[in-house]
């Protein structure tokens, strides 16, 4: 089963609902002198990296998203893209508001669970929306291993 062709609306829907609570949530909740203050590993990024690698990330999970919605907006699938994006938005209040690291490593590993989850259903069912997430499994890995580190650092 393909998606639609048309639906551009949709799409549009998908990318500016995806982008923009993406970039609220970081606006709300951007790292602050407690951040500062953490002990960090070698491998931390510097903190200009962020904004644009979400945004292409968030790009892709709206496409995928927004395929995910014409192929079946009920299935498995639209569920477990749902759920990775609740977890996905429940991390920055989680680590950068409430200084909380510890659950949210618990939070950014069910992320990482959900993406591989929709990646695995997705795979022969829509390829195009399971490798769009690939990218996303590899920055959410890493940012798993990147809070894991501030856990045992701190």
């Amino acid at each position: 089963m393909k998606p639609t062709t048309s639906g551009m609306t949709g799409l549009a829907v998908f990318v500016v609902g995806v982008v923009g609570t993406g970039f609220t949530l970081g606006y709300l909740n951007m790292p602050d002198a407690w951040y500062a203050g953490l002990n960090k590993p070698w491998f931390n990024p510097p903190n200009w990296i962020f904004a644009p690698v979400w945004a292409v990330i968030y790009v892709l999970i709206a496409i995928a998203g927004w395929r995910t919605w014409n192929f079946d907006r009920r299935g498995t699938a639209m569920r477990l893209w749902f759920v990775q994006m609740g977890l996905n938005f429940l991390w920055p209040p989680t680590f950068f508001s409430a200084h909380w690291p510890g659950a949210a490593l618990a939070t950014i590993l069910l992320l990482f669970a959900a993406i591989l989850a929709f990646i695995a259903w997705q795979w022969k069912r829509d390829g195009i929306s399971s490798a769009l997430f690939l990218p996303y499994a590899a920055w959410i890995g890493f940012a798993s291993m990147l809070n894991l580190a501030i856990v045992k650092l701190n």
